[in-house]
């Protein structure tokens, strides 16, 4: 009954954000089209297009507030924005394309406020620990804003943090050779965030704010188990918290073997 509401519901699909991403669509293609014929970039507008795709689904859709619900579901989502969204979206900018764009006035300015990825990787790393840390959470769970400006700046330093793998410029990517121990670099600070979920599960308990508050708005009765009704055992469990932490690991392991993997091909243009 409440999947029906939740997918019934316009209001559960983010009608701007759909329309922003095919106008970015539209303009990426007509862009691509400019600079030669479209056969000629496929790889890359099939990554782009897919990145958008897979960013509609894990922000625009009613799967981004089933994923509050749980642990598990919450990580697959955070680690599918921040680790496979954002190299597949700069694999998907051929390199004219974005020599071209830096030409622009507004960008020059922007390219100032450049972060080092190293600096970037370490930054996006302590917030994303803080993040799931349960005083965060709780605070960041009063305030939508809040919560939705933290995400963002999670989201631009996960830009930054992947341009060494992924740089649509070949020239900003890492050598081979650095590019292997900037991604072990990776592997190991990125390594506490997901350890809390599988250790606290052998500690205590997590209460997911998130969660309450959702199950406030959409009228849950607490006698009905709260999330529990969506999504029942072993969700929200410490097995739940266990495959949160094993997932996060799994799904920043793909993305940097898939990035490393494409960076280091032939380039498409």
């Amino acid at each position: 009954m409440l999947y029906g509401a939740l997918f019934g519901n316009l209001e559960a699909w983010n009608i701007s954000l759909l329309a922003g991403l095919v106008f970015t669509a539209v303009l990426y293609a007509c862009l691509i089209k400019h600079f030669g014929k479209l056969r000629d970039y496929s790889k890359q507008i099939l990554l782009f297009f897919l990145a958008l795709g897979l960013f509609y689904v894990v922000v625009g859709t009613p799967l981004s507030t089933i994923s509050h619900f749980s642990f598990s579901l919450h990580m697959m989502q955070m680690s599918i924005l921040y680790f496979i969204i954002p190299p597949l979206l700069l694999l998907g900018i051929p390199y004219r394309l974005y020599q071209q764009a830096w030409k622009n006035t507004v960008l020059k300015r922007f390219s100032k406020l450049n972060f080092s990825p190293k600096l970037s990787l370490f930054i996006f790393s302590l917030l994303f620990l803080l993040y799931h840390l349960p005083v965060t959470l709780n605070i960041l769970a009063q305030n939508t804003y809040s919560h939705n400006i933290y995400l963002l700046l999670l989201f631009v330093l996960a830009f930054f943090m992947w341009l060494p793998i992924a740089s649509p410029n070949p020239k900003q990517r890492f050598s081979r050779w650095h590019m292997k121990r900037y991604t072990f670099l990776s592997g190991v600070v990125i390594m506490p965030a997901c350890m809390l979920f599988i250790v606290n599960a052998f500690i205590d308990g997590m209460n997911n704010p998130f969660a309450s508050q959702l199950t406030a708005q959409l009228c849950v009765p607490p006698q009905t188990g709260s999330v529990n009704i969506l999504l029942p055992y072993p969700f929200n469990t410490e097995y739940d918290q266990i495959a949160a932490g094993i997932l996060m690991l799994g799904v920043h392991k793909f993305g940097l073997k898939l990035s490393f993997r494409l960076g280091n091909e032939e380039r498409w243009s």
